[in-house]
């Protein structure tokens, strides 16, 4: 017998709910696969099996809620129950007739060719296979024995992509569609009372908190994208050969960021108590949307990143926020946000903080609208820019100081490469 206990939980994180179990008991399990999810505050926990083995009783049922090394379940090593069926088809070694139905029993043998040519899947690619609605046999495994791995799903989408009709890099950040709830009651009048997931519950409590322990105070301003836009159209087929990832915008608006952080470093900076903590680094988060909801993993260092490094950095967490397998530590962190509003069509918004940070910037939609350039009337795609900000210790001119100062930037992308 071998035991299924809830493995050690992330820092700060003191317990956990059961959310699915993959296997029922009697099922045939293997060694590493995937038996039960557990939901904490931020992440989602897969539990694998300990060893091969029958699923015996399930200890906490979905829905429990369960601590660190408690019991979930146990194995019964070995073989399956259809296994020692086999050896009772042959009882009778004493009778003298015995050798001839011995002789026509090998039908006992059938249960060997059970794994036909199915392929053999690790958990965290077959969840994302799952999750995207794809024919595994499809995907080409390069792991051991032609084992499909998780990077070897997310080349067969990555491939599938290319081959689409050109799309804005923002698809990356994009939700599917919740699906309606099962509504029951009287008729004409129908509804129904949900539990909140921790991760939804722990996004309440958190936007409480930073309404609660913050003076937030947002600044608008608007950005011409026409430089920009034509600087990625004349370069993304050649940065896209040459590392292998889309030139999207998200890369221009965190390397612009950056540079507006290093101006005003107090952006950067969290209050501590009666101090204000400044900080060297920009860990910089991405707000990404999950089917259990809104996550800002943490893309470290950014101003050591290349674009092609920030591109693939996000493109990654967008493939983990789709399929929950996104690691307590890229949720941990960060010294100011980016959230994109933008790819479900809002116009304008005033983001909230992600405390403890004391910045947030808010991109919207590119919509083609009429400016005045040079006295004239033209068309150019422009977007509008909210920065949510901790009024404590950010004052309205380093606030708007900023937000220009990103926006000259996009406006002429050169600068960024030249540093001025």
């Amino acid at each position: 017998m071998s035991e299924v206990r809830v493995p050690a939980l992330p820092e700060s994180v003191a317990d956990a709910t059961v959310l699915t179990w993959h296997k029922q008991p009697g099922e045939r399990v293997s060694r590493a696969e995937t038996l039960v999810d557990l939901e904490t505050d931020k992440v989602v926990l897969e539990v694998p099996a300990p060893a091969d083995g029958v699923l015996g009783e399930i200890k906490a049922k979905e829905g429990e809620l369960v601590t660190f090394d408690t019991v979930l379940a146990v194995i019964t090593e070995g073989a399956a129950p259809s296994a020692p069926a086999a050896p009772k088809t042959a009882p009778a070694k004493s009778a003298p007739a015995a050798p001839a139905p011995t002789r026509q029993t090998p039908p006992a043998a059938a249960p060997e060719p059970a794994p036909a040519h199915e392929p053999i899947i690790t958990p965290a690619a077959r969840r994302l296979v799952k999750e995207m609605a794809i024919d595994p046999s499809q995907i080409h495994g390069s792991g051991k024995d032609g084992r499909v791995q998780k990077a070897d799903v997310i080349a067969f989408l990555d491939e599938r992509e290319r081959q689409a009709p050109e799309a804005t890099d923002e698809h990356l950040l994009e939700q599917q569609a919740p699906a309606s709830p099962s509504l029951t009651g009287e008729a004409g009048r129908p509804e129904q009372r949900v539990p909140m997931t921790r991760l939804r519950a722990r996004i309440a409590e958190r936007l409480l908190e930073a309404q609660r322990n913050a003076a937030m105070l947002t600044t608008f301003n608007e950005v011409n994208l026409s430089a920009l836009m034509t600087l990625r159209g004349r370069y993304k087929d050649r940065f896209e050969q040459q590392h292998g990832v889309r030139l999207g915008l998200m890369s221009f608006f965190v390397k612009a960021t950056v540079e507006a952080l290093k101006r005003y470093p107090v952006l950067n900076a969290t209050v501590d108590g009666e101090d204000i903590l400044y900080h060297g680094y920009y860990d910089i988060g991405i707000a990404v949307s999950s089917p259990r909801g809104l996550v800002v993993p943490i893309l470290r260092n950014c101003d050591q990143l290349t674009m092609a490094d920030i591109e693939g950095g996000i493109a990654e967490f967008a493939t983990k926020a789709q399929d929950g397998s996104l690691s307590y530590e890229e949720l941990t962190g960060g010294t100011f946000s980016i959230t994109n509003g933008g790819v479900f069509g809002s116009m304008l918004s005033t983001p909230i903080l992600n405390p403890p940070q004391s910045g947030i910037l808010g991109m919207h939609k590119i919509q083609e609208r009429p400016v005045v350039e040079n006295g004239e009337i033209v068309v150019a795609p422009m977007m509008y820019l909210a920065l949510t900000y901790d009024h404590r210790i950010i004052d309205g001119r380093e606030a708007v100081q900023f937000l220009v100062a990103i926006k000259e930037l996009l406006e002429d992308p050169a600068l960024l490469l030249l540093g001025v």
